[in-house]
């Protein structure tokens, strides 16, 4: 008898909160204090407008860290120096390189859906630090397909994202699995692009102190899992 048929073709993974840490409030409201006291500029202002500029890092309109730094520097009428600024800019790198690191299993399910014929995809909103860097993780190579929001100028949810990602793969969104944290709606994005969309929670994680921007995890009546290793059983 024949080998019977996928129930999918793909599986598409979300990066920060699925397969690498996100970074707690805490965490990254420190890395931006220390970028404001190396900037001489007020805290406070700093951090509330950085975290104005998310849309534009993530569109790749701000398409540096430095690009950022200097907006929000402009804005709050603080004159920097080259120095300054790319100490602040190499600080805020720091922080993302070290939030690169792969969660348990990672490696090893991504490792195994290519051994079983899936293709695989990465689909993250993020700033130009994380294409910088993802190159160099163990996770770059288990990848057929990435898309950066902040190199296509398109972000979570809007559909020409998640299109973008199945054409790249040479598959149709139907015959594609969706796993992400919820963060940026990207959920209810996945779901209205055709894909079958899953939500993962690691039951160790404090979603309280975790940074995520317009989550819908406590909302989501979807599927659920708490391991990487549920996607496999999924597929079945």
């Amino acid at each position: 008898m024949g080998k019977a048929p996928l129930k999918y073709r793909a599986v598409i993974f979300d990066l920060f909160g699925t397969l690498v840490k996100n970074s707690t409030v805490r965490q990254h409201e420190d890395i931006l204090g220390r970028m404001a006291s190396i900037l001489s500029a007020p805290p406070e202002d700093f951090i509330r407008l950085w975290y104005d500029t998310f849309y534009e890092r993530c569109m790749g309109v701000l398409k540096t860290p430095e690009d950022n730094i200097d907006y929000v520097c402009r804005k709050l009428g603080v004159a920097i120096e080259d120095k300054q600024r790319n100490l602040a800019a190499h600080t805020r790198f720091e922080l993302t390189s070290h939030s690169m690191v792969p969660l348990p299993d990672s490696v090893k399910v991504l490792s195994q859906l290519k051994s079983e014929g899936y293709k695989t995809g990465l689909l993250t909103d993020c700033s130009a630090e994380v294409p910088a860097i993802f190159p160099e993780t163990p996770l770059a190579p288990l990848f057929d397909v990435t898309v950066f929001s902040c190199l296509v100028g398109m972000k979570k949810p809007d559909p020409r994202i998640y299109h973008l990602a199945t054409e790249q793969l040479k598959v149709k969104p139907r015959s594609c699995l969706y796993i992400g944290d919820g963060s940026s709606q990207e959920l209810t994005g996945a779901a209205a692009a055709g894909m079958h969309p899953v939500l993962i929670r690691y039951p160790d994680e404090d979603s309280i102190e975790i940074h995520r921007v317009d989550a819908e995890a406590d909302r989501w009546n979807g599927p659920t899992i708490s391991s990487l290793t549920e996607v496999l059983a999924l597929l079945n």
